[in-house]
């Protein structure tokens, strides 16, 4: 019985001996694992890259769009250009120009020898443009003067239905008033056609005379509506017979752009 218990006690103590000996090979023959590098910066603070320690690169954030969180300023939006030399109704600046288009209609009149009334529907379309600087300053009369071209076209609707269209160049005086209302003075003389005939006109070719007075209501400070009364005369100057003239006075509406 002893000698079976020693038997025992001798193979466990080699068996011991021989594990010790396996586990201080598998030390020895594998090598430690090398440490990770490191990187600058204490471990959790970022280093002068913008990384932490210890982790991947950080990623930088992309700059704001709007610094300060400012909403986008909108497109900037075209001024009215500046037509007045010293303040709405202070005179226009020299150069200014305009385009007008008007519509009116008039009443013939007997004068200057016509035998007949010619009632007229007249539209036109005409260009302006300020001669020079204000004129008459400290005077009642202050204005400018503007020279201005307009071709104009309608129809007779009585006595008879006819046509009548010219071309017209214009010399026409604003006054400057100091508020959005400017009266003006306009004279013109130029070339038409008309099919009206006998007895007060005899040929296709005439040519025509205007005077008109009317005012500029300014509702836009480039932007005007106009209301005149207007003179209108055609013949032929004598050049045919019968030469006796087509008169109309009648009134137009009008609007205007300056720039």
């Amino acid at each position: 019985m002893k000698t079976n218990k020693s038997k025992y006690l001798a193979t466990a103590a080699v068996l011991a001996g021989v594990a010790t000996m396996t586990l201080h090979g598998a030390e020895t023959s594998v090598a430690p694992a090398p440490p990770p590098p490191s990187l600058p910066g204490a471990a959790g603070w970022p280093n002068t890259n913008g990384a932490y320690a210890g982790s991947v690169p950080a990623l930088r954030p992309l700059p704001a769009e709007n610094p300060g969180g400012a909403s986008p300023s909108a497109p900037p939006v075209a001024a009215a250009p500046d037509i007045w030399a010293d303040g709405v109704g202070n005179g226009f600046k020299a150069g200014v120009q305009s385009v007008s288009l008007s519509l009116g209609a008039g009443q013939g009149v007997h004068i200057f020898g016509g035998k007949q009334c010619h009632e007229l529907a007249l539209a036109s379309l005409s260009y302006g443009l300020m001669l020079g600087p204000v004129k008459g300053s400290d005077h009642w009369y202050r204005g400018n003067w503007e020279v201005r071209g307009e071709l104009f076209g309608g129809s007779e609707f009585a006595p008879n239905e006819e046509w009548v269209v010219g071309l017209t160049p214009h010399l026409r005086y604003n006054f400057a008033t100091g508020t959005r209302w400017v009266p003006y003075a306009d004279v013109g003389a130029g070339v038409s056609a008309t099919s009206v005939g006998p007895p007060d006109l005899s040929h296709t070719f005439e040519f025509n005379l205007q005077a008109a007075t009317g005012v500029r209501w300014f509702f836009r400070n480039n932007l005007a509506f106009s209301v005149e009364a207007r003179y209108l005369h055609m013949s032929c100057a004598g050049m045919h017979t019968p030469n006796l003239g087509l008169n109309n006075v009648g009134g137009m509406v009008e609007i205007s752009w300056f720039y």
